[in-house]
This record gives C-alpha cells, sequence and structure tokens, in this order.
C-alpha cells in the first residue's frame, strides 16, 4: 500500500538515503529540510532530479524542527495535498565532537533543541492529524550509543539521542490506543558513507579545548576515530539502514518492530536493548497495561 511519508533532516545521510529507498519502494515521501532555498536549495535540485530520474514520487518540503510554525506549516501542506499523513520519520539530528568539558551549556541546550525538541514540534503539528485517522506510524531514528558502547568525545550528542530515545518509549505507550505504532530504528556508528563526523559541531571554548589537545588526551581525537573505523567491517553499508527503515515501513498494520539494530560494529547496543525493552513489557504488564504493547484499531 503506497504511503505518504514525512522525513524530517532529509538533505543528506540517513534521512536522504531513506527518503530515496522509501520512493523507489512506491510510496510518496516528502524529504523536509529547512532552507531550502537557501543552503539546501541544491539538495533539493537534487531530490527533484532523481525523484524524475527513476520515475518515483519523492518531493520535498520546508521543515525547520527548530521552529513550531515550520513544522505546522509543513503538515498543512502534506495534509492538504493527499487528505492523510501515515508515517513520520524523526531523523533530524546534529553530531558534535570533542572533550565534553570543552562544549558551552548552550551547546549542550542547542543540540537537544535539535535531537530531542525538535521531534516534540514535529509530533505536535503531525499527531492530531494520525490521531483523526485512527492509525498512523512514528519512526524514530536513535543511536546504539544510548546503550550500547560509548567512547568519549561525543557526550552531548549520545545525551541527546538518549532522550529522544526515552521520549520514543513513553510516545508508543501513549499513542498505541490511538492506533499509531512506535518503531525504534538504532543504527550503529557508521564512520563512512555519511557526512556525520565530517560535518560535526565543535566545542566552542577554543581555550579549554586547547587543554586536552595539548595535555594527557593529545592525539586523542584521531585515536576515537581510528578505533571507531577499525570496528567497522570493510562491507559495512550506510545503505542497509534505509532498507531497514523500509522494511519497516513495507511490514501491515500491527507487525511492525518495536525496536530494530543495523550496527555492523556490534557495539552491544541489541543486547542492553533486549534486556531494556523486555523490561518495559514485563512492567506493563504487573501495572495492567498489557494492551499498550500493541496499537490498537480505532474505528
Amino acid at each position: 500500500m503506497q504511503q505518504i511519508i514525512l522525513i524530517t533532516g532529509a538533505s543528506s545521510g540517513f534521512g536522504a538515503l531513506a527518503a530515496r529507498a522509501m520512493a523507489r519502494a512506491g510510496h510518496t515521501v516528502y524529504a523536509s529540510m529547512r532552507d531550502t532555498q537557501g543552503r539546501n536549495a541544491p539538495q533539493v535540485d537534487a531530490v527533484n532530479t532523481y525523484a524524475k530520474e527513476h520515475g518515483v514520487d519523492l518531493r520535498t518540503v520546508e521543515l525547520d524542527v527548530q521552529s513550531q510554525d515550520s513544522a505546522d506549516a509543513a503538515i498543512a501542506q502534506i495534509v492538504a495535498a493527499h487528505g492523510r499523513l501515515d508515517v513520520v520519520v524523526h531523523n533530524a539530528g546534529h553530531m558534535v565532537f570533542g572533550p565534553a568539558e570543552a562544549f558551552t551549556p548552550e551547546q549542550f541546550a542547542q543540540l537537544y533543541d535539535v535531537n530531542v525538541l525538535g521531534t516534540q514540534r514535529v509530533n505536535r503539528a503531525a499527531l492530531p492529524q494520525l490521531r483523526k485517522q485512527g492509525q498512523g506510524l512514528l519512526l524514530w531514528v536513535s543511536s546504539s550509543s544510548t546503550r550500547g558502547g560509548t567512547p568519549p568525545y561525543l557526550a552531548p550528542y549520545f545525551a541527546a539521542k538518549a532522550a529522544m530515545d526515552s521520549v520514543a518509549v513513553s510516545y508508543a505507550g501513549e499513542l498505541a490506543r490511538w492506533g499509531i505504532e512506535t518503531s525504534i530504528m538504532v543504527p550503529g556508528a557508521f564512520t563512512k558513507g555519511t557526512n556525520h563526523f565530517a560535518h560535526s559541531g565543535t566545542p566552542a571554548d577554543k581555550a579549554r579545548a586547547a587543554e586536552y589537545t595539548e595535555g594527557p588526551y593529545r592525539g586523542f581525537e584521531d585515536e576515537i576515530l581510528r578505533g571507531l573505523a577499525a570496528c567497522e567491517p570493510a562491507d559495512a553499508d550506510v545503505a542497509t539502514v534505509a532498507d531497514a527503515m523500509v522494511d519497516i515501513v513495507n511490514l501491515p498494520f500491527g507487525k511492525r518492530p518495536f525496536r530494530v539494530h543495523v550496527d555492523p560494529a556490534d557495539d552491544g547496543a541489541a543486547v542492553v536493548a533486549a534486556v531494556a525493552d523486555r523490561i518495559r513489557v514485563d512492567f506493563l504488564r504487573r501495572i495492567g497495561q498489557e494492551a499498550l504493547l500493541s496499537p490498537r484499531v480505532v474505528g
């Protein structure tokens, strides 16, 4: 069944790959991004070219996850065009790399605003339509860092992703009675194939950061990056993340998995998450809310 899909942060990385993969699967896909007439104008052109060359229904829409007005306008545009919205993919996010102490509190807050509050703005814009329909899917792009191996120098990003994952888990129970499913995609650390590390933010306090580069942690950034790359198999392909998202979307209502890991480096997140998710299931049963584990058809 063709579905109407919105993907946030789809100018590059997992978002761009997923948008193209879902469009190839026969869905109508909105690759959303901010500044579509400015900085991301080339990405808009690339999307339009791809859609024409491959004969798929892939579109762009202006959506800045840091603006509620922008989120509201994007959702309104999609619903006006199709009368519905079936899937929201929470992909927008930003990575930073460097010693935690050298990031200012304002940088932590800004990262939280993009990676966590951005999902809340989009949800507040989209969920009234999904609840009205009595059916839909929220697909959250989390990170293996929330529960697996957590190397240093990524603290602000890891903290924000862990918060987003926690929000996703809570939403799952609060939306099940509305017929809205939750799936959490958990990619591992891909050091090639995306620009996550190349475009990652750096500490604003350069003097404090320099104390690390000149002190006992001299050369540590390179050590971490080499270590991560060494854990990644030579054949690791970021496209597998997009393919896994397509598989989730294509499954029938009520059959979509709660959490899917795609982590060639196998940092242990799948093991820890399996325990945490099992405890969630057990506790919901203990408090008499087992029904929240599956979406209910509303009608």
